[in-house]
């Protein structure tokens, strides 16, 4: 139910392959256990109030139960990947939506860390290219997001995108 089954955008036959693919930190997953929990308290304050009231606390309990279900799958579901040719991102959860740039347009990744993200180890990427395609544009919550900019600039440098090596 949460794989969105990366390999089948492969394209195996140019050899292409994964270097990396990032799933969202834990932290994205903090506002669906916060409705799960007020769902959970909504549906313990129905037993103690009178059955007239009971029923809409419970029917907002369920709600937020589903709401919470629903963000938490979309979170399961969207990945990004880093191959040796490109830069993808698959997200969704009833349908499906695949957004790609090779290489050779990444123009500047911005990683961007806010205080909280970098006590926890996460941050968000903001890829620019000259199409802008907004599929790619905004990445967030991306766990250990230096390592991941490192990956990126590796494969990028071996490709052969950004000029010759400099020697140590």
């Amino acid at each position: 139910m949460g794989d969105p089954r990366i390999g089948k955008h492969l394209l195996r036959e140019e050899g292409e392959v994964v270097v990396d693919e990032v799933t969202h930190h834990w932290f994205a997953y903090v506002r669906p256990a916060l409705e799960t929990g007020l769902a959970l308290v909504l549906l313990v304050g129905s037993w103690f109030v009178d059955v007239h009231v009971a029923w809409a606390l419970i029917v907002v309990a369920v709600v937020f139960l589903v709401r919470a279900g629903w963000m938490a799958l979309g979170v399961v579901r969207d990945r990004f990947v880093i191959t040796n040719m490109r830069v993808f991102r698959v997200h969704g959860v009833l349908s499906q939506s695949l957004a790609t740039m090779p290489l050779s347009r990444i123009l500047d990744i911005s990683v961007q860390k806010p205080l909280h993200g970098r006590l926890l180890g996460f941050g968000h990427f903001c890829f620019e290219s000259a199409a802008q395609e907004q599929g790619l544009r905004d990445i967030r919550y991306v766990g250990r997001p230096d390592d991941r900019d490192l990956a990126i600039q590796r494969v990028v440098q071996r490709a052969g995108l950004r000029g010759p090596r400099v020697p140590n």
